[in-house]
């Protein structure tokens, strides 16, 4: 009887893994770009016009050349699961084109995504992420605002 049960429980646990599928049964329903997996670092925060805000001589149109402050990471998940932490920027308008900025906290969020070979599109926390560009080994948030905005986010996958 006991060897009953434990083939009974066996052929169940079974069924389960087998019947399990990341299309939850839809034919045809693409499969997303497990290529996107991994830790992904904040590599440039991307302004125009370019600013000297840590007054070194030096412009540049990524402001993590002028603020040591500003740091995110994005973990994409074989679970189809994000996190995402990222600094605050704060920019204001100074005179003309000169602006000065800071960090001002952090952001979190967490969430659901599917990608396919050029983009991912992230469900959750609305406000914090809703679609990545994949351009070759990096991920960009193109949000396109001149300063105080900013033009683009972009994010390197971290190697280990």
């Amino acid at each position: 009887m006991k060897l009953l049960i434990k083939a009974t429980y066996c052929c169940v646990i079974l069924m389960l893994v087998i019947s399990c599928n990341i299309d939850d049964g839809v034919e045809g329903a693409p499969l997303p770009n497990f290529d996107v997996l991994g830790l992904w670092d904040l590599v440039a925060v991307n302004v125009n016009p370019p600013q000297d805000i840590n007054m070194d001589g030096t412009a540049s149109t990524n402001l993590m050349d002028e603020l040591e402050c500003i740091s995110g990471s994005l973990l994409i998940d074989s679970n189809l699961v994000w996190t995402y932490e990222q600094s605050i920027i704060s920019v204001s308008t100074i005179t003309g084109d000169l602006f000065s900025a800071d960090c001002n906290g952090t952001i979190t969020g967490t969430g659901n995504w599917f990608s396919d070979e050029t983009g991912i599109t992230f469900t959750g926390n609305d406000e914090v992420l809703t679609e990545l560009r994949i351009s070759g080994d990096q991920l960009i948030n193109e949000v396109g605002e001149d300063l105080p905005g900013i033009q683009s986010f972009v994010y390197g996958l971290r190697q280990f």
